[in-house]
């Protein structure tokens, strides 16, 4: 069983905002937290089809491939600079934006799928072996997901509920939060080369 180290990494690093995080929240504050649940679907999808991979196979054919890394990094990049891109015009279009037509299960699934996080979570924390061996993390990861994600339906719902900000304003600033995180990661994937 994962140990207290395990749990505290993987919560740190799923709790910290980041693009999957923002979309989470978009839709919750554009249509609350019940309509938003299916998302975390979307999340815990892209989390597993990376994560799993890793930790059963893949972490030794990675192993001295920066390149790879670098593929990687630039294809996040570039779909957090299309989301950021596409929230921004939906923003403009609309007064009041439809949440139905901007954050959809598939959305949130290619960007955790892109997400950084998921391969530091597939190689370095969770733990390495055969599917049997490491299930009992995985099933632990996967309600951490649930749990995570959960909390940031929350936070957007709680926003969407208080009308502290126009739907706009809420899709200005997460395509602004996903540009920012668009550039770091091209930056980090230049860094590598």
């Amino acid at each position: 069983m994962p140990d207290s180290l395990f749990l505290f990494a993987i919560l740190a690093l799923l709790l910290t905002p980041g693009p999957t995080n923002t979309l989470l929240t978009v839709g919750a504050a554009a249509r609350g937290f019940r309509a938003s649940l299916p998302l975390l679907l979307g999340e815990l999808a892209g989390y597993l089809v990376v994560v799993v991979p890793l930790a059963t196979v893949a972490a030794s054919l990675l192993e001295g491939r920066p390149a790879l890394a670098v593929a990687l990094r630039l294809a996040a990049a570039s779909w957090v600079l299309f989301l950021a891109i596409r929230l921004w015009h939906v923003s403009a279009v609309q007064k009041n934006p439809d949440s139905a037509s901007s954050v959809t299960i598939g959305q949130v699934f290619v960007t955790t799928l892109l997400n950084p996080k998921a391969p530091i979570i597939g190689l370095v924390i969770m733990p390495h072996g055969p599917l049997a061996q490491i299930a009992p993390a995985i099933g632990l990861f996967s309600l951490l997901v649930a749990g995570a994600g959960a909390s940031f339906l929350v936070l957007g719902s709680l926003i969407g509920r208080a009308q502290l900000l126009s739907p706009q304003l809420v899709y200005r600033i997460a395509a602004v939060c996903l540009g920012a995180f668009s550039l770091g990661l091209a930056g980090s994937a230049s860094g590598l080369i």
